[in-house]
C-alpha cells in the first residue's frame, strides 16, 4: 500500500517516505498523485491518530483541496465543520 506514497511526485526533495512528517503528509495532500491520496486515505481508515494530523495540517497549513480532505475525514467518521476556516492556499503561493 505505501508504494505510490514511497513513489510520489509531491516527495521530490524527500530521500523517502516518513509517515511520522507532518511536512511530508503535507506535501502528500498537496501534491500528491491520486494513487497516494488512495494510500494515504486507507491508512487514516484505521488510525485515528493519523486523521487528527491531517485534519490539523489541513486547518493549519495552506494545502490545494483543504476541503476536500475535511470532506474525506468525515466521510472516516471525524467531526469536522466542512465550514471551518482554512488558509487561503492561492493567497500564500501568490507573489
Amino acid at each position: 500500500m505505501m508504494d505510490s506514497l514511497a513513489r510520489s511526485r509531491a516527495l521530490w526533495n524527500r530521500a523517502r517516505f516518513v509517515l511520522e512528517s507532518d511536512e511530508v503528509i503535507a506535501q502528500i495532500l498537496d501534491r500528491g498523485e491520486l494513487a497516494a491520496w488512495r494510500d494515504l486515505y486507507q491508512m487514516a481508515r484505521v488510525d485515528p491518530r493519523l486523521r487528527a494530523r491531517i485534519r490539523r495540517i489541513v486547518l493549519t497549513v495552506p494545502v490545494a483541496l483543504p476541503h476536500f480532505w475535511l470532506a474525506a475525514l468525515a466521510s472516516l467518521g471525524e467531526a469536522v465543520d466542512l465550514s471551518a476556516p482554512v488558509p487561503d492556499y492561492y493567497e500564500a503561493t501568490s507573489p
